[in-house]
């Protein structure tokens, strides 16, 4: 099934796109093949990013190479709707066929289509959203707690040392007691983090910060993961608990992990007098938060499936893909992510941080 979803149809997708862009192009056919095999080109970087050969180019290189590659996925998305659309309205007879065959004109406005589409969506990925949250209890926490909430960093080739220190500046002007990050802090290599001290530049953060892995972690190796959070100063909650005023925070292993331990099993652990935050990558089985009598669950992963209409995806298969959601006692925030995966796009979705206020509830 994943074969058929991450290679099958995005390479039947590129086929179809290459296709209508070899009709459409009004240029001779020693044009048109430069064209179609500089997009085959980028697109087949999209390959060289999943092996670990990426580490053995130069930095800015390597960079480039996954810059291209992962966002031409998305481009390749963008393109082959809009031809499925103009396939559409030709078979309806709305589009006349001479749109789609040498025609000039289609190609520059598909092309500043796709321009001002991605420029946007590039710059909606660079603005940061912050969210306010006030979460209330009758416990006592004995006095009012900021809590800046992330998930999904994924530093790496993409998200490099400039981008991260602009977001460890936003965080700091908040002034938060405890940081909180719900897994995914590494892409995946780190050899990137590593040659440009990231870890540096997350120990400017100005509150304790706790974590718990993502699926990235593994994917990229969780004991360099491990090495890379103590650098850090992050301290890295699997299957554990941690005291922070009148906050405990659990931090479950990604299910990447299939012997993790169970919310019930660490909510033994912790102290429930305390107000109790489950910090769980994926957004799964929420019903067993809930079961467990925890507090409230920070997730991330989903990145609210990061362009639409992946979103509507992203909707179908989570009970809570994108934003607060509550199940009886138990109330959640599944975040977008601060950063993302691949290109750097958001287009009906957002890259945001959550400042939660944790107060104790008037009566």
């Amino acid at each position: 099934m994943w074969i058929i979803i991450f290679f099958v149809l995005p390479l039947a997708g590129l086929a179809y796109a290459l296709w209508h862009i070899w009709c459409l192009l009004p240029f001779g056919a020693p044009w048109r093949g430069a064209i179609v095999a500089m997009c085959t080109l980028a697109f087949l970087t999209l390959f060289l990013n999943f092996s670990r050969l990426i580490d053995r180019l130069p930095l800015g290189l390597a960079s480039a190479c996954y810059e291209t590659g992962n966002s031409s996925i998305f481009i390749l998305l963008y393109t082959v709707m809009a031809f499925l659309l103009l396939d559409i309205g030709r078979l309806a007879h709305v589009v006349p066929r001479s749109w789609l065959h040498a025609n000039g004109y289609t190609a520059a406005a598909l092309l500043a289509l796709m321009a001002v589409t991605f420029t946007y969506g590039y710059f909606n990925y660079r603005h940061k959203v912050r969210q306010p949250l006030e979460l209330a209890t009758a416990k006592d926490i004995g006095r009012d707690m900021k809590v800046v909430m992330m998930s999904d960093l994924h530093l790496g080739y993409h998200n490099r040392r400039k981008e991260l220190a602009r977001w460890v500046n936003m965080v700091n002007a908040e002034r938060p007691d405890l940081i909180l990050i719900a897994g995914d802090i590494v892409d995946g290599s780190l050899r990137p983090l590593e040659e440009e001290g990231m870890a540096d530049e997350l120990r400017r953060l100005d509150a304790p910060v706790l974590a718990c892995p993502g699926n990235h972690e593994y994917i990229g190796g969780m004991a360099g993961a491990e090495r890379f959070m103590a650098e850090a100063g992050i301290t890295l909650l699997r299957d554990s608990v941690a005291t922070v005023g009148g906050l405990c925070v659990i931090g479950r292993d990604d299910r990447s992990n299939p012997r993790r331990k169970s919310v019930a099993q660490l909510m033994g652990m912790a102290d429930s007098s305390k107000f109790t935050i489950v910090v769980d990558h994926q957004p799964y089985h929420l019903e067993r938060t809930e079961r467990a009598g925890a507090d409230f669950q920070l997730s991330g992963h989903t990145h609210h499936g990061q362009l639409w209409p992946i979103s509507w995806i992203t909707d179908a298969v989570y009970e809570c893909s994108f934003g607060q959601w509550q199940r009886d006692g138990t109330r959640y925030y599944v975040s977008s992510g601060m950063g993302i995966w691949g290109g750097k796009f958001r287009i009906g979705t957002r890259s945001e941080y959550v400042v939660a206020t944790i107060k104790r509830a008037t009566r």
